[in-house]
């Protein structure tokens, strides 16, 4: 029996391993929370009745029976060092112009991810155990923490698999949620206790108590974004160091990705200014650093801080107000979008009165009540945001939101998006949904009409003179005139701004059409590729998805708007208005077929060309580039130091070109890849 129970075991902490990280790593849970911790129980059960086969690292030992007397100070194997702060663009362009010089001129591949604001922390594997948990402290030392790190639910005790490296370093952020937050101050107010200010104070407080029984009632968690002393790591890069750890079963940063210039980097950084809207823990700015390792180590660091990495940050600005009523609008694809009305506050001075609540689920999440006492957060030039509810301050029951079931411009029942948490109008000639399209269609990265602002827009649709988009191009000066603060001389200029708009090219006009999971850079995409609204028509799903970058729901929501209603006809009466449906030739139009049907994927230090180089010639002769390897790989072109991607593909018999080789594919058309010749190795 007693073998029989260590083998019941065993698998128990391994399952249990595993369901951790489908959970917390690839949030795909196969167990309820219920049926988790009966494994738990289970296991638990097992090692009172067999203590021989107790472990340190199981699953049921996250928080110790003691409190530590005292924090032990212990030196860092390598330096934890800060990271050099910019707070403007300008700044941040010198620091990137610097790297490049520094290279010699050579463009680097960079890698963009949030920074969260948190509490810096070192968590140390030796052979697949949880060895150590270090504070920053001042850099070379830091304080013992690993009792509190131990309670932190996704950071396992045990790596997965069998080919962890001997010893692993990674380097995070301590943070606690919002959510969790509001939840551990209704407690403090209970027991008479004061609230917490903020996430990172709570977090800071919490990381560093002796007793790990009160940290493991914080519920903190932990981002790992860095790496410190290891051995046995397979990864050349930072990219691949997180999918490494992923595999490991540790949490890697989140909304990360890379970028071949510097450039395309800092244009990223606009995006996710808009993403952290909808995320649960706070950030206080978006870190760039070097990918590759090699070169991180050929510029070194300073005294203070490493050379390869910046962060690009923001002033954070909180205050307290009171959510008088909450209010829904309509937007251009039909999501019914709540916003929080709010008593007016000054917030970096502006009064805020108003901010979007995003979608039902996000008022759900955070408990958002009318009445409630609220925290109001504005950072750099984001709009402001409600970070959480004061639940302690809820002195009465207030009741739930009703979000509604019809939609309030034209009653039409609402739908959920499958598998998303946005509900919307499914009418497509809703009146408030025509004026935002028709607002949007205007904008400057749309069709760019001068003139045709909001109130004028708001006028044209409930008048009637409109009610679609081609409409726009027979409005006549006189039919202007006569609406509100529009003269003749202004008329006219928004006429000519109207038809002078035919002629923006293909890319504007998919941008504009407002067609869900399509903005400007998908539609730049597509118009390069296809040139012509007759190619795009011609398209498959299957086609479209093949694209860089694209992918399937892209690919199916772009198709059927240009195959069916109401998607069809909007493009046949654009057409039939004069606006051009072509796409002026960039240079990367296809020139060949040689690549056709074939999928490459490029890594590595090249010398020749930039990624974007290389990837726009794959293109241009009918291939498609990815990411990553796979079965569906047919060839990797390698430069210097190809890392574990090069590994992966002679696993897996993928074809491997130098440069030489794929310059060689390139510059002889009638030649069949897959010459011995051409090969790496």
């Amino acid at each position: 029996m007693s073998k029989k129970a260590q083998q019941q075991i065993l698998r128990l902490r391994q399952d249990l391993l595993r369901h951790n990280k489908l959970y917390y790593i690839d949030a795909k849970p196969e167990l309820t929370d219920l049926e988790y911790d009966q494994l738990l129980e289970e296991l638990h059960k097992l090692e009172q009745l067999y203590p021989e086969y107790d472990a340190s690292d199981s699953p049921t030992k996250r928080v110790g029976e003691q409190p530590v007397e005292y924090l032990v100070t212990i030196d860092h194997r390598l330096p934890m060092l800060s990271i050099d702060n910019t707070y403007n663009l300008e700044e941040l362009r010198k620091f990137g112009q610097r790297i490049r010089d520094s290279l010699d001129g050579r463009e680097a591949e960079w890698v963009v991810e949030l920074k969260i604001d948190g509490v810096a922390a070192s968590v140390i594997y030796e052979n697949g155990v949880l060895a150590r948990a270090l504070t920053r402290g001042n850099g070379v030392q830091g304080d013992d923490i690993t009792h509190n790190i131990r309670t932190i639910a996704d950071i396992p005790l045990r790596l997965l698999g069998d080919d962890c490296p001997d010893v692993l370093e990674v380097r995070g952020e301590v943070y606690m949620t919002n959510h969790d937050l509001a939840q551990i101050n209704e407690r403090q107010r209970l027991r008479g206790e004061s609230p917490f200010k903020n996430t990172r104070n709570a977090t800071a407080g919490s990381i560093r108590q002796l007793d790990p029984r009160i940290c493991a009632e914080r519920k903190l968690r932990m981002f790992c974004h860095g790496i410190g002393y290891c051995e046995g790591i397979r990864s050349s890069g930072h990219m691949e160091f997180l999918d490494e750890i992923r595999g490991y079963g540790l949490p890697a940063s989140p909304f990360v990705s890379s970028f071949p210039t510097f450039e395309e980097a800092i244009t990223h950084c606009e995006f996710l200014t808009q993403e952290i809207q909808d995320i649960d823990f706070e950030v206080d700015g978006i870190v760039l650093k070097l990918n590759h390792f090699h070169q991180r180590e050929a510029l070194g660091n300073t005294a203070k801080s490493p050379r390869w990495i910046v962060a690009y940050k923001w002033e954070r600005y909180e205050a307290i107000t009171t959510l008088n009523n909450i209010t829904v609008q309509v937007g251009k694809t039909g999501a019914i979008t709540p916003v929080a009305e709010l008593e007016p506050v000054e917030l970096a001075g502006t009064t805020v009165s108003r901010s979007s609540l995003h979608n039902a689920d996000e008022i759900k999440r955070k408990d958002i009540r009318i009445g409630d006492v609220v925290v109001v957060e504005k950072a750099g030039k984001i709009i402001p945001r409600v970070v959480r509810v004061e639940k302690h301050e809820r002195k009465v029951k207030l009741p739930e939101f009703p979000f509604p079931t019809h939609c309030p411009e034209c009653e039409t029942a609402v739908v959920k998006d499958e598998g998303g948490v946005y509900i919307r109008c499914p009418n497509y000639q809703c009146p408030a949904q025509l004026r935002e399209r028709v607002r949007f269609f205007a904008t400057r990265n749309a069709m760019d009409i001068e003139g045709l602002g909001d109130k004028l827009v708001e006028q044209l649709v409930s008048s009637g003179l409109i009610s679609g988009y081609a409409d726009l191009y027979q409005l006549s000066i006189g039919q202007l005139s006569e609406l509100e603060r529009m003269g003749e001389l202004s008329s006219k200029n928004v006429v000519e701004n109207i038809q002078a708009s035919k002629t923006r090219g293909l890319a504007k006009v998919l941008n504009a059409l407002s067609i869900r999971h399509v903005g400007a850079q998908v539609a730049a995409t597509i118009a390069e590729h296809f040139q012509t609204l007759e190619r795009l028509r011609k398209a498959s799903v299957e086609q479209l998805s093949e694209i860089n970058e694209i992918g399937g729901v892209i690919a199916e929501s772009l198709y059927r708007f240009v195959n069916e209603s109401p998607g069809k006809e909007i493009l046949e009466q654009l057409e039939i208005a004069g606006v051009e449906m072509i796409q002026q030739d960039s240079g990367n139009a296809q020139q060949s077929d040689l690549f056709a049907g074939k999928t490459f994927v490029v890594t590595g230090t090249l010398v020749n060309y930039t990624r974007n180089q290389i990837h726009d010639l794959i293109v241009q002769h009918g291939g498609k580039t990815s990411t990553s390897i796979s079965g569906k790989t047919d060839y990797l072109v390698a430069g210097e130091n190809a890392g574990s991607k090069l590994a992966k593909a002679q696993q897996l018999e993928v074809q491997v070109l130098s440069e030489e080789g794929f310059e060689q594919l390139v510059s002889t058309e009638n030649q069949q890849p897959g010459g011995p010749e051409n090969l790496l190795f």
